[in-house]
């Protein structure tokens, strides 16, 4: 008999010392030309982080063209004045770099991730893709194809047709943010070259732009990397930004998406609410979690586990536009999908478990759970560079201080059961939200009807 060797198992891991935890601290500076710039030094973090925020709000497209910031967006790496759309992704694959962008109410936000040891190379095809666009006909062309393309899969999917329609009858026809983000086949098809010319020209210049770095600087002078790429980018004086007054209908009612024959029914509720700047929105994040934030949440625990109405259900906050002034508002929701025949049971009992909350409160028990969650989570979401740089971007399009998400936390830790009901039966009152359902109409209108929340309009789903 061969005689065996004994298993070698490597020792048990032992856990370290807890360290204190907190959101980064950026630095502030800015470069000549008006650009104000965010850096944070993330030792250890060997992949740097860029976002740049641009001045440029979807209330500012022509009436008539919108979209037109989108397709500016996704031209910004289809070609410059010194490479063609095919070496501009080139020379970002050398670089080992990763651009992206996208157009939101608040503006246009361009992202890098690029290895901090190509770093100024990265900014210097960032800057060139700000500094000279060139916007080529056929490429725009080409945009605005798949785009139009894009839409009728939009329309067909049951959660972006729940939110148009959301949005259409919260916001006046008149106001921007009643309309998709990135436009209708309408107004995307009257987009050329020289629509987006003009609305870069426009909105697009450096003094009222905004750069993020964050990554292990170790060793690179950033200063210098800023200085000889988006540095030298020159342009005039920032207009005033277009921001619009908005208004929201929030009278109880309910929007059916006429969808026959679909076998489920997707549900968007919602209103709107206060932005970060508000004081209540630590108890408002807090209490809305409690709500519907998690499997374990009252929403969830009711629809999917007592009830096996659906497969989830979430409510949450998501700012739309947000003002130092007092001007900004968030979108308040809840979404989820449950079977076309139980439609009417199950708004029922939604509705009663907003009705329970407003009459009973949440518990000390659900409030804990949510805290040690949110603070607790906090660390593992921020992990990495991406994750910092789009939160401080994200601080910068909604005019809130540096050091907001590093308080944040403390607020939320602060923030007893009494406030956080308070805040979550401010959020959703049962008699002011606007339900959105997609779904068939046939089958679901009458019972929806007999609850009693809202006059029940049915528009078509095609």
């Amino acid at each position: 008999m061969t005689e065996t060797t004994p298993m070698q198992l490597h020792p048990r891991p032992t856990a370290g010392e807890p360290r204190l935890w907190a959101f980064p601290a950026p630095e502030r500076g800015g470069l000549p030309n008006g650009m104000t710039v965010l850096r944070c030094h993330r030792p250890g973090q060997k992949i740097v982080a860029v976002e740049v925020n641009l001045l440029a709000p979807l209330a500012a497209e022509p009436t008539g063209q919108e979209g037109v910031a989108t397709i500016m967006s996704r031209a910004f790496s289809e070609g410059t004045d010194r490479h063609t759309a095919e070496e501009f992704a080139a020379e970002l694959e050398r670089c080992g770099a990763t651009f992206d962008t996208h157009a939101d109410h608040p503006g246009v936000r361009l992202s890098l991730e690029v290895p901090a040891s190509r770093l100024t190379k990265a900014l210097g095809l960032l800057a060139e893709a700000l500094r000279a666009p060139a916007f080529p006909e056929h490429e725009i062309e080409r945009l605005v194809r798949n785009r139009l393309d894009e839409i009728p899969h939009e329309l067909a999917n049951p959660g972006r047709r729940a939110a148009m329609a959301l949005y259409a009858a919260l916001f006046p026809a008149e106001s921007r943010i009643s309309r998709p983000r990135q436009g209708t086949a309408e107004s995307v098809a009257r987009i050329d070259a020289k629509a987006v010319r003009t609305f870069y020209d426009a909105h697009v210049r450096p003094a009222s732009a905004t750069v993020v770095v964050v990554g292990d600087l170790t060793g690179i002078d950033l200063d210098a990397a800023l200085a000889q790429t988006l540095g030298a980018w020159t342009g005039n004086a920032p207009s005033p930004a277009a921001w619009e007054p908005i208004t929201a209908d929030d009278t109880g009612r309910v929007v059916i998406v006429d969808r026959p024959g679909a076998v489920q029914t997707q549900l968007l509720i919602g209103r709107t609410g206060p932005d970060r700047h508000d004081p209540v929105w630590p108890a408002q994040r807090l209490g809305v979690y409690c709500l519907g934030g998690t499997i374990t949440s009252r929403l969830d625990r009711v629809l999917r586990e007592e009830k096996g109405y659906t497969y989830g259900i979430r409510a949450f906050g998501q700012v739309l536009r947000s003002r130092a002034d007092g001007s900004g508002l968030a979108l308040l929701g809840i979404r989820g999908s449950v079977a076309t025949d139980v439609t009417g049971p199950a708004l029922a009992d939604l509705w009663q478990v907003l009705r329970t909350l407003a009459a009973e409160g949440l518990t000390d028990e659900e409030r804990d759970a949510a805290v040690q969650y949110l603070v607790g989570v906090a660390p593992l979401s921020f992990e990495t560079s991406a994750a910092v740089a789009g939160t401080l971007a994200d601080q910068v399009e909604e005019e809130l201080p540096d050091d907001y998400q590093a308080g944040l936390y403390a607020r939320l830790a602060e923030t007893g059961t009494v406030e956080a009901t308070a805040a979550a039966v401010r959020a959703f009152p049962p008699d002011r939200l606007v339900t959105v359902l997609v779904g068939d109409a046939g089958q679901i209108a009458e019972p929806v009807r007999q609850l009693g929340i809202g006059e029940v309009t049915v528009i078509s789903g095609s």
